[in-house]
Order: structure tokens, then sequence, then C-alpha cells
């Protein structure tokens, strides 16, 4: 008897994150360029083809949140019933910082990750092209959501300074961390700011 879908597709998250958590804890303590996928798949348990059956290449062993922060925007436009969608992205923000989602959870850990990544030129790189990948990718959500054409510069604008304004909050929020002051403060405070001005901004556009 074969398991159902939703059996199967946990225990392939589970998988997924298993090996991701595995070369996190193998990066952060050896640095990146000094372990191999074969370390990783051998900590892990798992064959090196299976490593990559789940991440395309070693830097997305480490950056492995954006296809979960890309779909809960993507649910969170598609229920967001008659709100704006600028609006919608910035209540979702709101929420998962005042929840403490892992991805805006600060702790030493996240101190020892971003200090891995800066100290290793591909995955500073990589840090950039995803930033880049996912303001595209909100783009094309938020124009599909309003009715608008993927072209529509206003999407790519409202985009552009949403993901800025989520990149500056999370370093303040560190800087915060480090201080010994509340990071969650520092991060609010930023976002706030932030969207204040992306609301000037797009005032006037299907976006707000």
């Amino acid at each position: 008897m074969s398991n159902p879908p939703g059996h199967r597709d946990r225990k392939k998250q589970e998988t997924r994150q298993a090996i991701s958590n595995v070369a996190t804890l193998l990066f952060v303590e050896r640095g990146f360029d000094q372990v191999s996928v074969t370390d990783v798949a051998r900590e892990a348990g798992v064959a090196r083809k299976t490593v990559f059956n789940y991440f395309a290449r070693k830097e997305d062993l480490v950056f492995d949140r954006e296809d979960e922060l890309r779909e809960l925007v993507r649910k969170a436009l598609s229920d967001r019933g008659g709100q704006a969608p600028v609006q919608t992205f910035q209540s979702l923000m709101r929420k998962l910082v005042d929840e403490q989602h892992p991805v805006f959870r600060i702790t030493d850990r996240p101190i020892q990750f971003w200090r891995m990544v800066a100290e290793s030129p591909a995955l500073t790189a990589r840090a950039c092209e995803l930033q880049v990948t996912l303001a595209d990718d909100l783009a094309a959500i938020m124009s599909d959501a309003a009715g608008r054409p993927r072209s529509d510069p206003a999407a790519h604008l409202a985009a552009t300074m949403l993901m800025a304004t989520l990149v500056v909050g999370y370093r303040e929020a560190l800087n915060a961390f480090r201080a010994n002051r509340k990071p969650e403060a520092a991060l609010m405070d930023v976002l706030e700011r932030g969207f204040a001005g992306v609301d000037i901004a797009l005032a006037g556009t299907s976006y707000i």
C-alpha cells in the first residue's frame, strides 16, 4: 500500500530540511569553502546524488528558505481579499516578525551564519543574486495579484523597495543583537519607516 501524497511530501520536506541543517552546521563550523557536498552527504547519511536531488547547487544548501518565503507571500496575496498587494505584503512581514518566524528570528546562529556568508565570495555573490531574484519574483506575484502586466514598472519599484527594506531591517536587527538591544524593535522600526516610503512612492497605483 503506497503512502498518500501528503505523507510523501512531508517526508521529502523533512529530508530536505535535515540535509540543509547538517550542511549549515558544517559550513559554520569549518567554513563554506572547506566543506564539500560529499562531506555534507556523508554527515547527513544520504548519497551525494540525493543532496543534488534537493539542491541544484552547493550555495542553495545555505539559502534554503527563499522558497518558503516566496510561497508565504504568494499565498498571502492569493488570500488577501480586498486588501491591496503592498499592504498585504507589509502585513505578512509584520506578522512574521511578531510571531518570531525563523526567517526573522535573531539569535547567535544568524550572526554566525552571516559571518560565514561574508567570508565566502561564492556565498556573498549568491546572496546578491537571490535578492534580485526574490525582487523579480515578488514583482511578478504582485503584478499578477493586481491584474497588471508583469512588465509594469510600478510592480518592480514596489518589489525592489520592499526587498531593500527587508535587507536593511535585518541588518539593523543583527546590529542591535550584537549591541544587546532588542533586535525585533530595531527590525520593526526600519520596516515601518521603509514601508511608509513605499506607500508614498506607490501612491495612486493599483498596488496600494
